[in-house]
């Protein structure tokens, strides 16, 4: 079982991948946006992994990847994966540095795989 804090502005994307998630026994905190996500991390016990919106209003996921990097608590050496409906998500996920990156459109399997591996491997993002 992990941690892991999930970061979206859309309540049914959080709901839909947090179950998701549970269906594997992991412990999912949510947050409805960047700046909640931020103060999620700064309460209590940092997460596994953080699964991370790209297009957020407020703070876009970039801009709160960067403040984890910058914050320098631990949160630098957690696991980004991004999620994201964009076409150019690779080319996003690649200027963060973070080799996890799933569509919004993908199968449960496939954001499920992403996950797992994120756990297993615990590749911090190279710059964020």
């Amino acid at each position: 079982m992990a941690h892991i804090l999930l970061v979206d502005d859309d309540s049914d994307v959080l709901e839909a991948f947090a179950a998701l998630l549970r269906t594997r026994h992991h412990h999912v905190r949510t947050a409805g946006g960047g700046h909640e996500g931020l103060r999620s991390l700064g309460a209590g016990e940092l997460p596994d992994v953080v699964v991370l919106d790209v297009d957020m209003p407020e703070m876009s996921g970039p801009a709160m990847a960067h403040q984890m990097l910058v914050h320098d608590a631990g949160q630098e050496r957690i696991p980004i994966v991004l999620l994201s409906g964009r076409p150019d998500l690779a080319a996003i996920a690649a200027r963060m540095g973070t080799p996890y990156a799933v569509p919004k459109i993908a199968a449960a399997e496939d954001f499920l795989g992403v996950v797992e591996r994120a756990l297993q491997e615990r590749s911090a993002p190279a710059s964020a």
